[in-house]
């Protein structure tokens, strides 16, 4: 008797040939996911030059608690180094100051101080250097995406500053900081004192009497007006300013007086 039983091979069906393909089609993804993610850190650290020892603390850095799966500790959003930078970034610009202005006083310093660390000058920075899309946040909208991004820009930049601090030390953070606040620091957005206070200040000091101010001219209507006043000081020429309301108009007018008579400590040149 003939044995005719067929040989049985083992022939890959159609689901078995697409499961390697599948696989390399995944790890194909997952290698790319890579290569973008380290590429869009280098342009990252480009920005803020940079390069990170530890890439974690830089994606920390970007991540807001929104992010976070509820299970997650908060702890991995870049709220401790918020927390960090901020008082790294009061240190290094306080010694800025302390070198940069040999004569200023103590009340100076700290005003100017004030005016370079808070949130809007930090966003400024950030905004500066682009950072605005690479924070990485939850599932919002699209609108809602924008508006936190954007209140959030000055938390992101002691973030990063806290961040740089603990990767390559003072050093790295302080070269961070002279880099994108040197320019800020020599002209302060904001005026240090009120005009008005500069100018009683400089009066006095040259034994003058309180600079006076009387109102010259109102005009426009009565929900729109509009006030000309005049600031008196002996011996020199009366000064005006025109302004909304007759606090404004004097501010204006202290102002013009300061710049004429070239009085320091009223604009924001140091």
């Amino acid at each position: 008797m003939n044995d005719e039983t067929p040989v049985i091979r083992d022939t890959p069906t159609q689901g078995d040939s697409a499961q390697p393909d599948a696989g390399r089609e995944a790890a194909t993804k997952k290698k790319r996911s890579k290569v973008s993610a380290k590429a869009a850190a280098a342009a990252i650290e480009a920005r803020i030059g940079h390069k990170f020892g530890d890439p974690n603390l830089l994606t920390t850095a970007f991540t807001h608690v929104s992010a976070l799966k509820p299970a997650r500790n908060r702890a991995e959003s870049y709220q401790r180094l918020e927390f960090l930078g901020d008082h790294v970034l009061g240190l290094i610009v306080s010694d800025m100051l302390y070198r940069a202005f040999p004569n200023a006083d103590e009340g100076e310093l700290s005003k100017r101080l004030a005016d370079l660390v808070r949130k809007e000058s930090c966003a400024d920075v950030a905004k500066s250097l682009g950072l605005v899309d690479d924070i990485k946040l939850g599932q919002v909208g699209a609108s809602a995406s924008a508006r936190l991004r954007k209140s959030v820009l000055g938390d992101i930049c002691e973030a990063v500053i806290g961040a740089v601090f603990l990767d390559g030390g003072y050093s790295a953070a302080a070269q961070f900081v002279e880099r994108n606040w040197t320019e800020r620091m020599r002209k302060p957005r904001r005026p240090l004192r009120d005009a008005k206070t500069v100018l009683q200040e400089w009066a006095q000091s040259k034994g003058m009497p309180t600079p006076v101010y009387r109102e010259v001219e109102r005009t426009g209507p009565h929900h729109d007006p509009q006030f000309r006043v005049a600031v008196d000081l002996p011996g020199l020429d009366p000064a005006e300013g025109v302004g909304g309301s007759k606090r404004a108009a004097e501010k204006v007018a202290a102002s013009v007086m300061i710049a004429r008579e070239g009085v320091g400590g009223g604009s924001n040149d140091s």
